[in-house]
């Protein structure tokens, strides 16, 4: 089951399309995604500077004797600050950081990057939180800044990096995506769907046409393509015909054409005084007569002027066993299929009659049997001869093939029973198949597709 489906066309271009669609889309969320992050760190980053220069301005209208309680009240917004000592440590160039805040600033500030102290990177002491949340808001790298004010005065800063957003997918996320899915796979079933229509009707039309030259033609329309495929399939369609009726009608007339001088032959050959010559050339005479007709039955199973109709299976096998019977063969039938067939009579009759001659002539007796499998109409017609060589099972269905045993030319045999019937049958959308019997003699399996 699940081999079968990956071997669909449709179901390939269907997994092909949701495949594509679903990584395109993923792939444009991550990148929708890291643009969102970048514009927020962005925000985040101006947040920043722009809260620690409102910091610096404000500090700069707190009368000198009051700086120090002033700074011990950053830690309210995330910064710590300090009165800088006699001798810090500066560092020689400026973190980005401290390039923004010294633009956003007042001229008469200076703005330097100092390296972070470990009492610089402590997390705030606020009331109600654990060290583990505080530590977890205020994190553990932070940027130290010395900022020397308008009056000469520095202070040091250390300022927190904000905590970037955690990304939380919404609740109904997986419901949407499902959704999203779903709607892509129909999509991409209607499409395959309008896509393999035109392939599936070519694939129809080749298998039909096998069964009838003289079908129908594709109509051509749809994409340009399409149209193309039909013109061509159309065009080998009517070529094919053509070739098959030249060659059916060359060998019926070269037929044909024989039996009147093969007639006037006969007849000069009853002149004949001499009794053995005479016998002797009257069987060769017989022979090609016999071949001839035959050549007249191959053009005709060819030749596919007859009109389909529902023909009773049934009704005919037990018409062509009982004219055996009154031809003196040794002929029973048994079983029904029960189903009637859209074939045409005359060639399917011709079939029967060549596959129960051949059942009688090498095998003495012919059992017709019919049954329905798996709808399929299976006709069986079993001997009691000698049978064939497993090698040459498949062979006596090529044109005047002969087999060297019973089934030989002293037998009366063309070559050409089998042939017609395999070509009368695979008009029909049928099968042959020829086996041995372990017990003894050939059995003929034929199928052609029932309706009930």
């Amino acid at each position: 089951m699940i081999k079968s489906f990956f071997q669909s066309m449709t179901s390939r271009i269907v997994l092909i399309l949701v495949s594509g669609v679903v990584v395109s889309a993923l792939l444009s969320l991550f990148l929708a995604f890291g643009e969102r992050q970048r514009m927020i760190g962005q925000f985040r980053d101006f947040h920043a500077v722009e809260r620690v220069a409102q910091f610096v301005l404000s500090l700069e209208t707190v009368p000198p004797d009051l700086r120090a309680s002033y700074l011990s009240a950053a830690s309210g917004i995330g910064i710590q600050a300090r009165l800088a000592g006699p001798v810090e440590e500066v560092l020689q160039q400026q973190t980005e950081l401290a390039q923004r805040l010294e633009q956003r600033l007042l001229a008469g500030h200076e703005v330097a990057s100092a390296s972070p102290e470990s009492a610089d990177c402590a997390p705030p002491n606020r009331p109600g939180r654990s060290l583990q949340r505080r530590q977890r808001d205020f994190r553990a790298a932070c940027e130290a800044l010395l900022v020397t004010l308008q009056d000469g005065s520095r202070i040091r800063l250390s300022v927190a990096p904000p905590r970037p957003p955690s990304f939380a997918p919404p609740p109904d996320f997986l419901d949407y995506g499902i959704l999203f899915v779903l709607s892509v796979s129909a999509l991409a079933a209607i499409i395959a769907r309008m896509t393999m229509r035109p392939l599936k009707q070519l694939a129809q039309a080749a298998t039909e046409l096998g069964n009838n030259i003289d079908r129908p033609a594709l109509p051509e329309r749809g994409a340009t393509e399409i149209r193309q495929a039909a013109a061509a399939f159309n065009a080998m369609q009517a070529r094919i015909r053509h070739h098959i009726r030249q060659r059916a009608h060359i060998l019926a007339a070269i037929t044909h054409d024989l039996q009147t001088p093969l007639t006037r032959l006969r007849l000069r050959l009853e002149k004949v005084d001499d009794a053995e010559l005479r016998a002797k050339l009257i069987s060769d005479l017989s022979a090609m007569q016999s071949m001839v007709r035959e050549g007249l039955d191959l053009a005709r199973s060819m030749d596919l002027a007859e009109a389909m109709q529902p023909l009773d299976l049934d009704s005919l096998i037990d018409s062509v066993c009982a004219d055996a019977a009154d031809a003196g063969q040794h002929v029973t039938a048994s079983g029904a299929t029960s189903v009637s067939l859209l074939a045409r009579p005359t060639a399917l009759r011709r079939c029967l009659t060549n596959l129960i001659d051949n059942a009688v002539k090498y095998g003495h007796s012919a059992q017709v049997s019919a049954a329905r499998e798996d709808g399929m109409a299976v006709i069986c017609i079993r001997d009691d001869g000698p049978g064939i060589p497993e090698a040459e099972l498949e062979k006596v269905f090529d044109p005047f093939y002969r087999l060297e045993s019973s089934r030989s030319r002293d037998t009366g045999g063309t070559g050409l029973g089998m042939t017609i019937a395999r070509n009368i049958v695979e008009q029909h959308g049928g099968t042959i198949h020829l086996r041995n019997r372990r017990e003894g003699g050939l059995e003929v399996t034929v199928r052609l597709p029932a309706r009930a």
